[in-house]
């Protein structure tokens, strides 16, 4: 083959695999980010190493160290993302319960029991994956909702023990300042004293503008 029909071949080729990473990662960006499987582009219940290899596949695909596209790096992290909650059973349990309460929901709605043919169809797949998002989004907004309300609370919880520290703190500053004055109030009580003391007449000794003591007897003058 000439060199100049190897080389467009190549292009091609090279062309068909940009394509190829495009359409991938377009389609990672445009799936429901709450269901993992749909980010991975697999069915419900697939085994665990079924979704490590698929896994491995797609993000060696549109990994942006291999790729121009501007928006790899936002798949890769959403891919990446997905196959991490997918590996954590309580997530995937979780998950696929939700998945299947979809199923049910949506079999309640139509009166269907589990024989009926309509749900082989591609019309009824379509809805099962219109309630999955519906089931999906009302456990999400339930989530953040008690999420919030355990932050509320342990807001209050938090205000209400830094408060408790507070106190204590300024119960334990008062004490220590009480304990820290101590002795400069007895010796204030100290001076006090001796002030008072020195103030204090001694026994026997006239008090100041007194008349020498005993007040002089009158002498009787003698009758008769």
């Amino acid at each position: 083959m000439p060199t100049d029909d190897n080389d467009e071949l190549e292009g091609l080729e090279r062309e068909a695999k940009e394509f190829d990473k495009d359409a991938e990662i377009d389609r990672i960006l445009n799936a429901f980010k709450l269901d993992a499987y749909a980010v991975l582009g697999l069915q419900p219940g697939m085994p665990e190493s079924d979704i490590k290899k698929v896994y491995r596949s797609k993000s060696l695909l549109i990994h942006p160290d291999k790729t121009k596209n501007p928006r790899a790096p936002d798949a890769f992290d959403r891919l990446k993302k997905a196959s991490t909650e997918l590996s954590d059973e309580k997530h995937r349990t979780q998950l696929d319960e939700a998945i299947a309460d979809a199923r049910m929901l949506l079999m309640r709605e139509k009166k269907w029991d589990k024989d009926n043919e309509e749900l082989k169809s591609e019309e009824f797949a379509r809805e099962w994956r219109d309630k999955t998002r519906e089931v999906l989004i009302d456990a999400e907004l339930r989530r953040r909702k008690q999420l919030k309300a355990q932050m509320q609370e342990e807001g209050r919880a938090q205000k209400k023990e830094d408060e408790e520290l507070a106190e204590r703190k300024r119960k334990r500053d008062h004490d220590q300042a009480w304990e820290a004055s101590r002795e400069k109030r007895i010796d204030s009580w100290r001076d006090f004293n001796k002030k008072g003391k020195q103030n204090t007449p001694a026994k026997g000794t006239p008090a100041a503008g007194g008349d020498g003591g005993a007040k002089k007897k009158k002498k009787l003058k003698t009758l008769g």
